[in-house]
């Protein structure tokens, strides 16, 4: 007989093959939900909402760190993005490089997420920009959002509520910060106001470059299970990793498809085809090994930025049935 389980995850083309029911989960009768993921988060950490949920790797490495997460991680990772481009800059600032930062205003939706926490890492790693160098503000991403939650007051850092302006969108386009960290272009961005630009203009270039020197494709969210499911039934977390493998497969190889496209975008082959030459054949793989540069980046940011009290391994993260389970390629 098969077990109800409820799983909060966002839709992706890798995940949509399970909620859709191509894809089963051994043992399982799943229930899926699906919401804004600001609200999956909030839902999963303060009301332990879901048997099995999509998580804010950061947060998740903070409360892991701390006072202690209700879920423990699987390796399976549905969101990834290099973030580069996520840091947004007034023109009119004198900021012609990220030494530059140094001293200024910026702003960020939570100083803890995980688009934030990346940004600050390659920041520090390849330009020497400390987070402690920056005076940081937080507030609402634009006048639709909700207004953040704050789970973190990071060591040795200024942080500090939003001031001059109702959000950081508009805070960037009325003058009130110098730069921002944004996870999507913000309004003001998109709208064309003047004197806003992204800090790295070629940024997937140098977000390539980044990938090639380092190995490094940063994850933003994993896949976290209550932990008395998964101390009570450890089968079962190999059972959610494979399931969730083969949806990502299922994605990938459909991806390449050109009798009948898959996706909407009309060079979909060739575009995998030039994004393998940069990241590899399977750049999506799942798995503590194969993503163990990935795993310890974020770990070491996260000490190193305020955020958790010690820094990390991969061990303490994930299930420990888990930590030798790898992707099928």
């Amino acid at each position: 007989m098969s077990r109800p389980l409820s799983i909060a995850v966002a839709p992706y083309d890798r995940t949509l093959p399970l909620m859709a029911g191509l894809v089963p989960i051994a043992g399982v009768a799943p229930t899926y939900v699906t919401a804004p993921l600001e609200e999956i988060f909030a839902r999963a950490f303060d009301e332990q909402a879901f048997d099995v949920t999509e998580l804010s790797f950061s947060n998740y490495l903070y409360l892991t760190a701390t006072t202690g997460c209700p879920y423990v991680g699987l390796p399976v990772f549905p969101s990834r993005a290099f973030r580069h481009s996520a840091v947004y800059i007034r023109t009119d600032r004198g900021i012609r490089g990220p030494r530059d930062l140094a001293g200024r205003l910026i702003g960020v939706r939570e100083f803890s997420m995980t688009a934030a926490l990346v940004a600050r890492g390659v920041l520090e790693d390849d330009f020497g920009l400390r987070a402690a160098e920056v005076r940081w503000r937080y507030g609402p991403a634009d006048s639709e959002d909700s207004k953040p939650i704050i789970r973190v007051r990071p060591n040795g850092v200024e942080l500090e509520p939003l001031t001059g302006a109702d959000n950081l969108s508009d805070a960037l386009a009325e003058g009130a910060l110098d730069a921002l960290i944004a996870y999507k272009p913000p309004k003001a961005f998109l709208k064309g106001a003047p004197n806003i630009r992204r800090l790295f203009v070629d940024y997937p270039a140098i977000e390539a470059d980044y990938a090639r020197r380092t190995g490094i494709f940063p994850i933003m969210h994993l896949i976290g299970v209550r932990r008395e499911i998964a101390e009570r039934e450890p089968a079962l977390c190999r059972h959610i990793c494979d399931a969730f493998d083969t949806a990502r497969r299922y994605a990938m190889a459909r991806t390449q498809e050109t009798q009948a496209p898959f996706t909407s975008l009309p060079w979909a082959p060739a575009e995998m085809a030039r994004v393998s030459g940069i990241l590899g054949g399977d750049f999506w793989r799942y798995g503590v090994q194969a993503n163990r540069a990935a795993i310890e980046a974020l770990c070491r940011y996260s000490f190193e930025q305020g955020i958790a009290p010690r820094k990390l391994t991969p061990e303490e993260l994930f299930v420990p049935g888990a930590l030798d389970w790898e992707s099928t390629a």
